[in-house]
């Protein structure tokens, strides 16, 4: 077979290589399907519709349009193509340590999985939603803000305060400073006021 021949019986299958795989800019998003669809603009005035989007189970999002991407077509036509993958360079967090994890958004909110056993949430407002329970298990909890609750407060171990104590009637020291000086008559006819308690309240 000589060379020319042989250069003829390759070259389709070395199309169907280069095209089988290729870079992509992401145009437009459809979330609303349960395989997430996309435009993609591939080579110079390529653009390919409703490409499928394959995520891994458990994760999933919706990137900006000219976010990059990776796509396959399976046999090398450009007819049904998959994207496999979605990179966006301008909102990547960067910076983390070898073996760190972390999800982030453009807005600049992440969960991080740092080393050392720690993972930082970073966001404007974080709400969990449980409808059974939330259950925290841990030595010691720290708040470095008020906290507002708004059901009952069960505590089993001691309260310990080092600022006042108030309810709806007053303070704690409000009522201490009424204990240690109250006063009152003593009973019967002739009975004279009583001098403040001999213990008072610290």
């Amino acid at each position: 077979m000589d060379s020319n021949a042989l250069k003829r019986l390759i070259d389709p299958l070395k199309r169907k290589i280069l095209l089988g795989i290729s870079r992509a800019i992401v145009k437009a998003v459809d979330d609303e399907k349960q395989v997430q669809r996309m435009q993609v603009g591939l080579l110079d005035d390529e653009v390919r519709d409703s490409l499928e989007r394959f995520q891994e189970y458990g994760f999933t999002s919706v990137p900006h349009d000219e976010a990059e991407a990776v796509c396959v077509f399976p046999g090398g036509s450009r007819s049904h193509g998959i994207v496999i993958a979605v990179e966006d360079r301008r909102y990547r967090l960067k910076g983390l340590t070898k073996g760190e994890v972390a999800i982030y958004t453009d807005e600049g909110d992440k969960i991080h999985l740092k080393r050392g056993h720690q993972i930082e949430v970073q966001t404007s407002t974080l709400t969990v939603n449980a409808d059974a329970a939330v259950n925290v298990n841990t030595p010691k909890a720290t708040f470095s803000a008020d906290v507002e609750i708004k059901g009952k407060l069960d505590v089993v171990g001691d309260i310990t305060s080092k600022a006042e104590i108030t309810d709806k009637d007053g303070s704690m020291s409000e009522t201490r400073e009424i204990y240690n000086e109250h006063q009152h008559n003593e009973n019967g006819d002739g009975g004279g006021v009583t001098n403040p308690p001999n213990q008072q309240m610290p």
